[in-house]
């Protein structure tokens, strides 16, 4: 029995988040150099994490979802996914000190 291979779909609001949060850092901060960083530093988490989407332990939250979520973390921030079939997709990154429990 072979390794179930994983799908990547990137939802559009989490680009929004990661556009804002990157936003933030460059003009904001006027750190361009950490903006960058972040960005290939939550891609490559999302990439390391595509092969075993399903071997964490999912998000226990107060709201009821159709599907797990699941956590990554990068930094000071947080990735959220569900694994749908075999597609990995990301939903939301969110600040980590951030009251984000409301939100997922």
């Amino acid at each position: 029995m072979g390794k179930k291979r994983y799908e990547l779909r990137v939802l559009p609001l989490f680009e929004e988040d990661m556009s804002e949060i990157a936003d933030y850092i460059t003009y904001r901060l006027q750190n361009p150099i950490a903006a960058d960083a972040l960005i290939d530093a939550v891609e490559k988490a999302i990439y390391e994490r595509l092969p075993n989407a399903e071997s964490f332990e999912p998000f226990v939250s107060s709201r009821d979802h159709r599907y797990p979520y699941y956590r990554i973390q990068v930094k000071n921030f947080t990735v959220f996914y569900v694994v749908i079939d075999n597609v990995m997709e990301v939903r939301r990154i969110l600040y980590s000190r951030r009251d984000w429990k409301n939100q997922i």
